[in-house]
């Protein structure tokens, strides 16, 4: 008999984890190992592809083997992934080899999202369904907090007690990371169900698969409205695809280079704690205004809250304020916007996805968001590094237009989110 509550939130800590190692511990890892913005920028937004690519190869995950299957076998090449991330960063090859695993840890993450989300709807009734949503999103943030504030704040702590010794502290801190995951392949081999309707579709071929995909693609440009709907889903969040990993790094760039000079510990409390806070708090929020009076009455509050926010970078950049509690204050408040703000995009996507093929073109409205935030991220690190950090969040300021006019293009049903009576 299933027992969701043993697996359910190991299951999405498992799937958040990987991802917030490869998108945000990794900024700060090769920060400190001395890489330019400009080189950490362009290499970790190309990490983004895999979750760009994965409505391509997610129908075959039916084909070739049980959902339950790829889970575990995803979860032990992550848990290897980050053992050669650790493995490598004290070597010479530090920046290929940790590359080349944090690669192997998207395209597996990637994988692992697609058979657990299946996997859940699979191995939950429709009742337990309802129930779980809460705290699976629960643990996926959790992993997020875990992952970009308490990890690299062990990693700062091992830097103060191995008197600055930055590789090797680091690779500690991944040991520690592989040895955990591993702990979570090995309670999942035996605390997973095994689902009566979780197996292969032996009724479809490749061929079959590859048809069906393409008849799926080709609806989804298809949709009404499809050109204003695909433009903002590539440039609502501009803005935020600009200042997402600059941000990180410019709170812990020395002061002498325009940063706020944040330490690990520091910049584990501020961004992987108070800033996690803030954005589920502006989620949350989010989600029960728009259910209660539909997304189109909350669609340019919530164009504002995304884009305004931004500017408490613009006011870091010029004040360099040395005390922890304004950092706190504004790092919390542009969460919070953003949380808040990242509403109305979720909603859209489900907007966008109404009618035949919800699930697959859901999974491609995603693909369009992992790319909205992959383009931006190549050239920003060289952007700030020709202009400045204080010019570089002007531009960013200056780029929320571009928000504001594909959101001026979009016609929404007024009761699409609303509660039904």
């Amino acid at each position: 008999m299933s027992k969701p509550y043993l697996w359910v939130p190991t299951l999405y800590f498992a799937e958040g984890l990987p991802y917030v190692a490869v998108m945000t511990i990794s900024l700060i890892l090769y920060k400190q190992l001395g890489l330019s913005n400009a080189e950490i920028t362009f290499y970790t937004s190309w990490l983004y592809l895999p979750w760009v690519i994965k409505p391509l190869w997610s129908p075959f995950v039916d084909v070739v083997k049980t959902k339950r299957w790829w889970i575990l076998t995803m979860e032990v090449l992550i848990g290897a992934a980050f053992g050669g991330v650790a493995f490598t960063i004290p070597t010479s090859f530090w920046l290929q080899g940790s590359l080349f695993f944090f690669w192997v840890m998207a395209f597996s993450s990637a994988t692992h999202d697609i058979a657990a989300d299946g996997f859940y709807m699979l191995g939950l009734n429709a009742h337990q369904q309802t129930f779980y949503v809460g705290i699976r999103s629960t643990f996926y943030r959790l992993a997020t907090i875990f992952g970009q504030g308490v990890l690299v704040m062990i990693a700062g702590n091992l830097q103060v007690l191995y008197r600055g010794a930055i590789s090797y502290s680091w690779s500690l801190m991944f040991y520690l990371v592989t040895g955990i995951f591993l702990a979570l392949w090995l309670w999942h081999c035996m605390s997973l169900p095994r689902p009566s309707e979780d197996k292969r579709r032996s009724d479809a071929s490749v061929g079959s698969v590859m048809r069906g995909s393409w008849d799926t693609l080709v609806s989804f440009f298809q949709k009404p409205q499809w050109l204003a709907g695909i433009l903002f889903m590539l440039f609502y969040r501009m803005p935020e695809g600009l200042l997402a990993k600059v941000s990180s790094l410019f709170l812990v760039d020395s002061a002498s280079t325009g940063g706020l000079g944040l330490s690990p510990q520091e910049y584990g409390l501020v961004q992987g704690t108070v800033g996690v806070i803030g954005l589920t708090i502006g989620g949350i929020l989010g989600g029960i205004l728009a259910s209660r009076d539909g997304l189109k009455r909350w669609l340019w509050p919530m164009v504002l809250s995304i884009t305004l926010p931004d500017a408490v970078y613009v006011y870091l950049s010029y004040a360099l304020p040395s005390g922890l509690f304004v950092v706190n204050v504004c790092v919390f408040f542009e969460q919070f916007g953003y949380g808040f703000g990242f509403t109305a995009y979720m909603l859209y996507l489900i907007y966008y996805s109404r009618g035949g093929f919800k699930t697959a073109h859901y999974a491609f409205c995603t693909a369009f968001m992992a790319l909205s935030m992959m383009i931006p991220g190549l050239f920003a690190g060289a952007l700030q590094e020709m202009v400045g950090y204080r010019h570089f969040f002007i531009i960013v300021m200056a780029s929320c237009a571009v928000t504001f006019i594909v959101t001026a293009f979009l016609k929404i049903d007024p009761d699409f989110g609303k509660k039904e009576k």
